[in-house]
């Protein structure tokens, strides 16, 4: 698939680059990148940065299950701040 085939508001990931990347489509040529903070990592991503992206890109369509631990991954991090 290609970043062009997304939706606006897609999550996704791109296949060479990290496995801790996410990535939302948030225009025809814009993503948004979160890191998936991990246990002793040095990654600190707290907002989502917009970055130019080309429309031929490959990309991999999350499914709503790994959504929902990108998500559940970022809160229980989030979480652990305030501890």
């Amino acid at each position: 698939m290609i970043f062009q085939e997304l939706q606006t508001g897609d999550y996704f990931r791109i296949p060479g680059m990290s496995a801790e990347l996410v990535y939302r489509k948030a225009s025809d040529s814009q993503c948004s990148i979160n890191a998936l903070l991990q246990p002793n990592s040095t990654k600190i991503s707290v907002l989502p940065l917009l970055q130019p992206i080309r429309s031929s890109t490959t990309v991999i369509l999350l499914t709503p299950t790994e959504i929902a631990n990108y998500f559940a991954t970022k809160q229980e991090y989030l979480s652990s701040l305030w501890k």
